[in-house]
């Protein structure tokens, strides 16, 4: 299983089920996509301002539905870039088999106060090559036993940095999930986030750190103690 950087938090996992694609706003990757395709695009939450108010209950579904249409918009209001129409769009919690894919949304919020501040992010769990991927969106807080035991066990994290929660509470919630990998994925909003990267760093004991263009992840390759990987991002030319 490989994974990519297009930016902030948008990554691609390609595995030999299919390509998945998390959180392809068109702020990051354009309104076309820059050509970005994938099976599956995942929509942790809205872009921008939060949607309060906004809930879809957990289910277990099959999809069933690609995005369609030019500039289409998925149930929490994100745009989707014309080169992912195509794909099979999962934003909102549930557990889903799409070509033999599996993933499980876990109901999340972007605040400590269940939404109330900044309003809902779903967490997305992919299981790619007998590798199990989260990827956290914008969740702002720690995580329950609940929510835990929904997500189950994970071999690599991706966690936003610069975004809902300080870089103490990433490292926090990071060291909840027990996994083999942590991929951060930095953001910029206030102009703020390589200060936070560096907080993060210092935060999982990373003294020296250099990005790759890419991370190839098997159960023979996994580390045996929790290793950060940064990852260069890609087609921002």
């Amino acid at each position: 299983m490989e994974i990519s950087s297009f930016g902030e938090t948008c990554l691609r996992m390609r595995g030999r089920e299919g390509v998945v694609v998390s959180d392809a706003y068109p702020r990051i990757v354009g309104p076309t996509g820059r050509g970005l395709t994938a099976d599956i695009l995942t929509i942790s939450h809205p872009d921008g301002q939060p949607t309060l108010g906004l809930d879809v209950p957990a289910a277990t579904r099959r999809v069933d539905k690609p995005a369609t249409g030019r500039g289409s918009s998925s149930k929490n209001g994100a745009l989707v870039p014309t080169s992912l129409e195509s794909a099979f769009l999962l934003d909102s919690p549930g557990e889903y088999d799409v070509h033999g894919i599996l993933v499980t949304g876990v109901r999340t919020f972007r605040d400590e106060r269940q939404g109330a501040e900044r309003g809902f992010n779903t967490c997305f769990v992919y299981e790619l090559d007998g590798i199990h991927v989260i990827h956290l969106g914008d969740v702002g807080h720690l995580l329950t036993e609940e929510e835990l035991g929904d997500i189950g066990t994970v071999e690599v994290v991706c966690i936003t940095v610069g975004g809902s929660l300080a870089a103490a509470k990433a490292a926090e919630l990071v060291a909840q999930l027990d996994a083999k990998l942590v991929v951060p994925m930095p953001v910029d909003g206030d102009g703020a986030g390589k200060a936070e990267l560096e907080r993060f760093l210092h935060e999982m004991s990373v003294a020296h750190s250099e990005t790759v263009p890419k991370l190839a992840v098997t159960h023979s390759s996994l580390p045996a103690e929790s290793t950060v990987v940064l990852l260069e991002p890609r087609g921002r030319n």
